[in-house]
Order: C-alpha cells, then sequence, then structure tokens
C-alpha cells in the first residue's frame, strides 16, 4: 500500500450513529467508506467534542490524536473541527499533507463567533487542499479567505439509486425531513402551511427533537395557535427502511432552511423522482438542478418568506399541470444526480494530488 493510498480521516465522535444524523455526519461516513471501496487504506479517528464549539479538554483530545499521525500522511479533517482549532492543526500542517472537508463555513455554522472567519483563515491557508461540498461554500471561502484557487475543490454529496415513488394525482402528502432546529426554518414552514389551511395536505417533519429544545417547544406552541396542529405530524429521527418508506409515501419534499451548504434531502428526493419546494440560499439551487430541457424540478422561495412560501404549496396542491411539470422534471433530473462513486473519486483525486 502506498502513501497516495493512505489517508487519515479526523471527525467527530458519532459521526456513524444513525441517531445522530446530520448531512455532514453522512458525508464523512459514505466517503469513508467510499474510499476504502476504490482501494484506499483509511485510518478514522474518532474525536469527542461539542462542535464547532470545542472545550479545552476536547482540544487536547485532537491535539493528542494529531500528534500521532506519521510524518508526511495525508489527513483529511472534517472543517467543523479544523476550523475550530487553529493551534492544533497550522502547527501540524508544517508535517502533515493536510485537507480540509468543508461543508459549511465556520462563521455560518458558529454564528456569534466573532473570530470564526479569522480561525478558518488560518487554517485554511495552512492546509494543501480544501474540498467542499458546493460550488456555493468554495465561493464563499475564496471571498472571505483570499485562498488560491487551484487548492480548492468541490465535491458534491452523491445519491443512491432508488427506485421511484408513486405518483398521486392530488399531491397532498408533504414531507420535511431535517434537524428540527431554527437554521432549518420550520417555524416559517408553518406559518406557511396555516395560511393554507383550507386546503388540503397533511405534512411530516421528520428529523431529530433534541437538537434545539427550546426551539421544538416554541414550535409546538406555534403549531397549537395554528389552525393546522392536526395536520402536521413529528415523527422523530428516521433512517433506512424507516425514512425510505416516508420518502415513498410523500408527494412533494419541502425544506424552509435559513442556511444549507447544499441540501442533501433534496438530492434523495429528486432521487426518487419527487419535486421539492426549498429556499433559495446556499447551495441548494445546486442540489436542486435542471432536468435536460431547463426546467428546475420544484419551487425555490427567498428564506424566511412565509407568505411565497405559502403561495407556491398553494400553486402545487391546486395546479395539476404545474404537478405534472415538476414530477416529469424530477424524474429527468434524477438521472445527471451526482453519485457516491463519483463524490468519492472527486475527494480521492484531491488526496492523491496532495500525496504527490
Amino acid at each position: 500500500m502506498t502513501l497516495s493510498q493512505t489517508v487519515h480521516l479526523l471527525v467527530p465522535d458519532g459521526f456513524d450513529d444513525p441517531t445522530q444524523p446530520s448531512g455532514g455526519n453522512h458525508y464523512d461516513l459514505r466517503i469513508q467508506d467510499g474510499l476504502a471501496e476504490i482501494g484506499w487504506r483509511v485510518h478514522t479517528w474518532r474525536v469527542p467534542g461539542c462542535w464547532p464549539r470545542p472545550d479545552v479538554r476536547a482540544g487536547s483530545a485532537v491535539a493528542a490524536v494529531t500528534a500521532d499521525i506519521p510524518d508526511d500522511s495525508v489527513v483529511l479533517v472534517d472543517g467543523i473541527i479544523a476550523s475550530a482549532l487553529p493551534e492544533v492543526f497550522v502547527p501540524a500542517a508544517r508535517r502533515l499533507r493536510l485537507v480540509v472537508l468543508m461543508h459549511m463555513p465556520l462563521a455560518e455554522m458558529a454564528g456569534h463567533l466573532r473570530d470564526a472567519t479569522f480561525r478558518a483563515q488560518e487554517v485554511l491557508s495552512a492546509a494543501a487542499a480544501t474540498i467542499t461540498t458546493s460550488r456555493w461554500t468554495r465561493d464563499r471561502l475564496l471571498a472571505e479567505h483570499n485562498l488560491s484557487a487551484d487548492r480548492v475543490h468541490v465535491a458534491h454529496p452523491g445519491s443512491d439509486a432508488v427506485e421511484l415513488a408513486p405518483s398521486r394525482e392530488n399531491g397532498r402528502a408533504l414531507l420535511c425531513v431535517a434537524t428540527i432546529a431554527a437554521h432549518k426554518g420550520h417555524d416559517t414552514l408553518v406559518s406557511a402551511l396555516d395560511r393554507i389551511a383550507e386546503l388540503p395536505w397533511h405534512c411530516t417533519f421528520a428529523g431529530p427533537l433534541d437538537r434545539e429544545p427550546r426551539f421544538v417547544d416554541n414550535l409546538r406552541r406555534q403549531l397549537d395557535n395554528s389552525r393546522v396542529a392536526d395536520r402536521v405530524t413529528f415523527v422523530g429521527t428516521l433512517a433506512g427502511d424507516s425514512l425510505s418508506k416516508q420518502y415513498a409515501a410523500a408527494d412533494l419534499v419541502v425544506l424552509a432552511s435559513r442556511v444549507e451548504s447544499y441540501g442533501m434531502v433534496l438530492g434523495e428526493a429528486l432521487a426518487r423522482g419527487i419535486p421539492v419546494v426549498a429556499t433559495r440560499v446556499g447551495g441548494i439551487p445546486e442540489a436542486v438542478g435542471t432536468a435536460n430541457d431547463g426546467t428546475v424540478p420544484g419551487l425555490l422561495v427567498a428564506p424566511n418568506d412565509a407568505e411565497a412560501l405559502s403561495e407556491e404549496l398553494a400553486r402545487w396542491l391546486q395546479d395539476p399541470q404545474l404537478r405534472h411539470r415538476l414530477r416529469a422534471a424530477a424524474r429527468d433530473r434524477r438521472r445527471s444526480l451526482p453519485t457516491w462513486r463519483s463524490s468519492t473519486e472527486r475527494v480521492a483525486a484531491v488526496l492523491a494530488g496532495v500525496a504527490g
């Protein structure tokens, strides 16, 4: 096994725990497994901590792990870890071939951390290469950190080959797959749904309920004060067959995110031929894409605009021709979605280039 076929992968502890779903965790897991499948030897280091805000103990654990990695090794580290600890990774980059996998700019993830951009700047400038999961993230990093463009690469998330979801004429089954948290915009979605209470529909919220308990409590109160409390169902964290069954039962996938680097659930929906309604933020337009004829397989609205979101949902529910057109576009778009194999090969190419 040559150096170019060996990589040390630093990821958050629990990244492979199905009860802790996130786009970043899923991406890390699929890349880990994909690299092994195409012949790379992958040493995975799970590092504990509350990311991207590690305490002293977490920082010490990462420093210890990094110190154990032999000189000149290729290291792929999740950006939620690397960007938070320049004091560890800037010195490490002098002896390791460091590649940072940025799912989201740290300033977006950390929110109130005033020095987030500066800390990320230090790490990304020291790294041999950076991989992003969308062109939007790449453009954002280049604009914010004055990085060399030839050292920042894009490897979009992939989608699995899955069966088409059945098409039901009325389109009334709505599905939102997302952690129940403020940045996913469930409150905006509830406001939008309340505005179309007179139309027939049901919406399922699939996602963890324990990440932001205060937000969840406020969301439940919002629903209790709405006209649609009995038409929104929380099903909690789902994975595997349980999640697939929800997709199979859905006519439309809705995502009202305020921040989104890509929107992997949109790819999962389109892979099944399910149209989407989503916000026009971050990498979402990339994830949605277009059919071969240029038709967008969904409807995009501004974030935080419940009125616009309700209008597009009403159009979907009331216009059979629109539903037919979007379903046809979604079924066509599924053919051009990136696969996890292509995503892995893109990451592998960057790692091999760094290895030299």
